[in-house]
């Protein structure tokens, strides 16, 4: 009887757990598109303009200045910040789809986690991703309020109603690089939840 349970109780186990893995590597595969997508939208960022700086007879004369995301080193941490939440992501993907060559006892699913969870010390490897991200979105994004409205106290003009493509360009990156951090979080969020879950299961089937 206790043979049944148990065998009863695993088969729920591994059911729960192939939708948990399928889950995950979804929400991987969302968050690596997101951080993509900004370190490619911001990088690629760019905007030429020609002004009349003045007028020799009647002839005018012409300056081509550009805005770039390397003027701005809010921009650059941002690209580099999605670049390697980027291979954070490739990297236990990649894991997901080729670990099962050395599957070791159908714990892949949890030694993924745990490659994720891992750390130095105490603080886990993707929440490590979700701060590098989100500070270099709030870096950006303090930087465009300050572009689009200026500050009338330190007389910083306004940037964005001429270089308007630039500052769309920028809000669209740094919109698209919360989405990936709210992936990561969900990523966080689940592998907590397995992680408990396997600890409960062994419990109940008297393995620890």
């Amino acid at each position: 009887m206790t043979n049944m349970l148990q065998e009863k109780v695993a088969d729920d186990s591994s059911i729960k757990k192939r939708e948990m893995k399928r889950m995950v590597i979804l929400l991987r595969i969302f968050a690596l598109l997101a951080t993509t997508a900004a370190t490619v939208v911001m990088a690629l960022n760019k905007e030429t303009r020609t002004f009349v700086v003045a007028t020799i007879g009647n002839t005018p004369v012409k300056i081509n200045i550009a805005a770039k995301f390397q003027n701005t080193p809010a921009n650059i941490m941002f690209v580099i910040a999605n670049g390697v939440a980027t291979l954070h992501s490739l990297l236990m993907l990649s894991l997901c789809f080729v670990s099962h060559k050395c599957d070791f006892k159908g714990l892949r699913f949890l030694i993924v986690a745990a490659l994720d969870m891992a750390s130095a010390r105490t603080l886990p490897l993707i929440d490590v991703m979700i701060a590098l991200v989100s500070g270099a979105a709030t870096a950006v994004a303090f930087m465009g309020e300050l572009a689009r409205n200026g500050n009338s106290h330190a007389r910083w003009n306004k940037v964005c109603d001429t270089f308007e493509r630039f500052c769309d360009r920028a809000s669209g990156a740094m919109l698209v690089s919360y989405i990936g951090i709210l992936f990561f979080m969900l990523v966080n969020l689940l592998n907590f939840y397995e992680h408990g879950r396997l600890i409960n299961l062994s419990k109940s089937l008297n393995l620890i």
